[in-house]
């Protein structure tokens, strides 16, 4: 594609992981806009963003804008930004439980929007975004989207928005809870006697190991359990604590709880 000038309004974590991928690509041109001075100092000291003074400014310089700024800030953000948005201009929101529909209202009825829900594994190139588009986005805008997520990792595009809870549930919120699991991992291995630096490693690296043999086969989680379990060793003792304690439902229940909280942000 031609050079895109990409702008960003709020630069904290995500918009920075964001960055520091897109500043990889040569067709890109990225501003930035921070109400704290010294948050846009900081990411045009490290990237090549190009400083801007207001909103006004960005969207007089980018044709696509992210908004990632808190939820509690959306509103304040689209009233300043809407004197200046054109028929030129996509949005692309990373605002949790904030929908489509919402900034639509709150700018004009023709603006296009893509909702984005990334993720914190970002910051090492293994982001999980899922997307999808507002009522005016085109195919175009998806497809622009994608390419730009694509600087941090993977992509999902969500046929429904009302999925979008489900999706933060599971990979925006979900980094937490694959720290959870690999601390308790390592948690065992501690009372076994393994060091924690050592237990860490075992736990950390074998869950990214476990990942990528999912993701780059055919083989469904279940099939992959039976590969590694023996009748009557060790991964099959392990195996029916988890069944015992039901670890599935509590996992399970684990994401209903957070898709109900993204849900409730919304309203």
């Amino acid at each position: 594609m031609n050079t895109l000038h990409t702008g960003f309004i709020g630069t904290g974590r995500i918009a920075r992981a964001l960055i520091a991928g897109l500043a990889k690509k040569e067709n890109v041109h990225i501003f930035g806009y921070d109400t704290l001075p010294a948050a846009i100092e900081s990411i045009s000291e490290a990237y090549p963003v190009e400083p801007c003074p207001s909103i006004e400014t960005l969207a007089g310089k980018a044709e696509v804008i992210v908004l990632s700024v808190k939820p509690y800030q959306i509103e304040g953000v689209l009233a300043e930004l809407k004197p200046f948005l054109t028929q030129r201009h996509l949005l692309l929101s990373v605002a949790a439980g904030i929908s489509s529909e919402f900034i639509r209202r709150q700018t004009a009825e023709g603006t296009r929007v893509v909702r984005v829900m990334p993720n914190t594994p970002a910051f090492a190139g293994e982001g999980m975004t899922a997307l999808c588009r507002g009522a005016a986005a085109t195919d175009g805008d998806i497809t622009l989207a994608e390419e730009l997520f694509r600087a941090i990792g993977r992509t999902v595009v969500l046929g429904d928005e009302r999925l979008m809870d489900a999706a933060t549930a599971v990979s925006g919120s979900g980094p937490a809870y694959m720290f959870h699991i690999i601390a308790s991992l390592a948690e065992g291995g501690v009372q076994w006697g393994l060091s924690r630096e050592d237990a860490l490693l075992l736990s950390a690296q074998t869950m990214l190991g476990a990942a990528k043999m999912l993701l780059s086969g055919d083989r469904s989680p279940e099939e992959l359990i039976r590969e590694v379990t023996t009748p009557g060793g060790t991964t099959e003792a392990g195996l029916k604590v988890m069944e015992e304690r039901n670890i599935r439902q509590i996992l399970v229940d684990t994401v209903s709880a957070a898709a109900a909280r993204s849900r409730e942000l919304m309203k």
